[in-house]
């Protein structure tokens, strides 16, 4: 059975850091590529950080570039996000999702997907 179970989410305040954790199992991780997305209160989706099974290829969106940072760890089944300098504006409900083959954040390569974690930006 394919799971992806995202954790790490919680309240931070502006300028503030979180990582968030995708573990997987009932697939071969280090044969997929794995992407974060979100989905904002005012339900906008946005795939925010996408990287390839080789660990060769990675995608940012300009709104995440440079303070998003997605590594994986093959042997422990774990792909990780990394965000710092948060702002308000990336309060969301954080997903992560397996696609076999790499094609940026776009979400319609994805076949699998997590059921989200809450990340709240907020003073």
């Amino acid at each position: 059975q394919v799971q992806l179970v995202e954790s790490g989410g919680g309240l931070v305040q502006p300028g503030g850091s979180l990582r968030l954790s995708c573990a997987v199992s009932g697939f071969i991780l280090d044969h997929y590529t794995i992407g974060w997305f979100r989905r904002t209160p005012r339900k906008e989706f946005e795939g925010v950080s996408c990287i390839s099974n080789t660990e060769s290829s990675t995608y940012y969106p300009d709104s995440v570039k440079g303070r998003f940072t997605i590594s994986r760890d093959n042997a422990k089944n774990t792909v990780y996000l990394h965000m710092t300098a948060l702002k308000l504006e990336d309060t969301a409900v954080y997903y992560c999702a397996a696609s076999p083959v790499f094609n940026r954040c776009i979400e319609e390569s994805y076949d699998y997907w997590g059921q989200g974690t809450q990340v709240t930006v907020s003073s």
